[in-house]
């Protein structure tokens, strides 16, 4: 059963852990949001710089609404969710930008409060973007195969185990890479729920400055922390056309 409230600034830390070839650990303190797709938060005019949700941002159609375009991508995988609640964990766009490395939808029976299936949108430094349809066991656990690629150090070899987990007071998502029985490397984010106000809002932004430039930032320095550590550098395969991925205009 899912309890956690929205609209909710999540204030937590994102960490990274690569086993191999070489080992690489990051950690960073960072702040997402949960949103209801269907009531995203109508904020102060003077509080939008620092907090948007545009569906510009996320997957599907930019002249439709990240509510629908959702709807759409479960309808292509044969799930109704027309009457199902859908919670989205991801950043908002602020001070003119936003990169999401993983942005992650719930979609919720309004009657038993239980989770049908996430939708994980993973974004590339790229401009491409892909959508999992993830159907969960009641742990919130599922996999998937690994067909995107996100890190040069990477190919598309794997399967990811992903554990997505919404508590009455915290969220938690686990990604782990697994490959010839090894988890060479897993991904995952912590975060307490603080119910949004336009206090609570100003407070995280003071504590956390140019949180999504920071994000951006940071994934090119451990980039280039990685290749120092001389990692081999796995080319970019040939896009192909599948209706889940997509290049960012």
């Amino acid at each position: 059963m899912v309890s956690g409230s929205a609209p909710a600034l999540v204030i937590g830390q994102v960490s990274h852990v690569r086993r191999a070839p070489r080992r690489h650990v990051l950690r960073h303190r960072v702040y997402q949001w949960l949103v209801d797709v269907d009531e995203l938060p109508r904020l102060p005019r003077w509080l939008r710089p620092l907090a948007s949700f545009r569906t510009r941002d996320h997957i599907g159609d930019p002249s439709s609404t990240i509510a629908a375009n959702i709807r759409s991508l479960l309808a292509e995988r044969g799930v109704d969710a027309e009457d199902d609640r859908i919670l989205m964990l991801a950043a908002a766009r602020s001070l003119g930008h936003v990169f999401n490395p993983l942005s992650v939808y719930w979609v919720i029976d309004r009657s038993s409060q239980t989770v049908r299936c996430i939708v994980a949108e993973v974004h590339n430094t790229y401009g491409e973007r892909h959508a999992y349809v993830l159907f969960p066991d009641e742990k919130g656990r599922a996999e998937v195969e690994k067909d995107f690629y996100v890190s040069p150090f990477y190919d598309l070899e794997g399967r990811y185990d992903v554990r997505c987990r919404i508590g009455p007071t915290t969220v938690t998502t686990t990604i782990t890479l697994h490959r010839d029985g090894e988890p060479p490397f897993s991904a995952g984010f912590h975060g307490s729920l603080r119910p949004y106000t336009p206090g609570e809002l100003l407070r995280t932004a003071l504590a956390y400055p140019l949180m999504t430039w920071r994000v951006s930032a940071l994934i090119r320095v451990h980039g280039i922390m990685l290749w120092l550590k001389r990692l081999p550098i796995v080319p970019r395969p040939t896009r192909d056309h599948e209706s889940h991925q997509e290049v960012v205009s």
